[in-house]
């Protein structure tokens, strides 16, 4: 955060300043063309999160759709960001900029009720089926529950694949505005595979990871690439040498695994 933000400072008196002097000046006096700077610097970071997220979801949902609201995160993010906690303003910026995207998404609820109806009932299955077993379900095992068998069963999964990004961004504890964890939150804090480093909302994170940790090694590593090392769906399937296509697949049942056992340890709490 050294670096000096010339480009867009050229008519303003603060250009010699690095980016960290800004971020402290604004967070103390709140001066608009501080913000204006910071909003024109970090532009880009929205078309990059909307271009993610907009990745395997329906034709329906527009690209500048996704923009429009990203820009509404980040501006949240710069009004809200911290320099003092010692993280990235990007790292930070990227959550809120997700989370804004799907907060509106939610609230034009573009997910076909067949769709999330086959969504609840293939995550109750895993849930189910994994209590019972003690151990991850298998792909037949998940197929014959539902009364299905495998084949199509993949092909379910590869219809609702647009769903389970949205999905993982859900709030999966909520108290106040500063105790919101998400699955998603969890996976995209660094060593997040770490439960021992993890310190704030100690127990609840905690929960999320200790639940990503037992997920198949594949699953597990697709998660981390997509959310953590922000790979592509295709570029996952060339680490993997596997197709974009079975990448999806194996990245919505991670999710819906995930949503299992998170939803079947929150019974358990209760």
């Amino acid at each position: 955060m050294g670096k000096v933000l010339r480009n867009n400072l050229s008519d303003y008196s603060l250009e010699q300043k690095t980016e960290e002097e800004l971020w402290l000046e604004y967070h103390q006096k709140r001066d608009p063309k501080i913000r204006e700077v910071f909003i024109k610097q970090y532009a880009p970071l929205v078309k990059y999160v909307a271009g993610k997220v907009a990745v395997g979801m329906p034709h329906n949902v527009e690209f500048d759709d996704l923009v429009g609201f990203g820009v509404f995160g980040l501006l949240d993010a710069i009004d809200k960001f911290d320099p003092a906690k010692n993280v990235k303003f990007k790292t930070y910026a990227v959550t809120r900029i997700r989370g804004a995207i799907f907060d509106e998404l939610r609230s034009i609820d573009w997910v076909p009720r067949s769709v999330r109806q086959k969504t609840r009932e293939i995550e109750d299955a895993i849930g189910s089926l994994e209590a019972q077993l003690g151990r991850t379900a298998t792909d037949q095992e998940i197929a014959n529950s539902l009364g299905i068998d495998e084949g199509e069963f993949l092909k379910t999964m590869m219809k609702i694949s647009g769903t389970s990004i949205l999905s993982l961004n859900d709030v999966w504890f909520s108290g106040d505005e500063n105790d919101k964890v998400s699955i998603g939150d969890s996976i995209e804090a660094p060593m997040s595979l770490n439960p021992d480093v993890i310190v704030e909302k100690d127990e609840i994170r905690r929960v999320i990871v200790n639940a990503i940790s037992e997920l198949p090694e594949k699953e597990k590593k697709i998660l981390v690439l997509y959310y953590y090392e922000d790979l592509t769906l295709k570029e996952i399937g060339q680490v993997l040498e596997v197709t974009e296509s079975r990448v999806s697949q194996l990245h919505t049942k991670a999710i819906l695994r995930l949503r299992a056992k998170l939803t079947n340890i929150r019974k358990g709490i209760v």
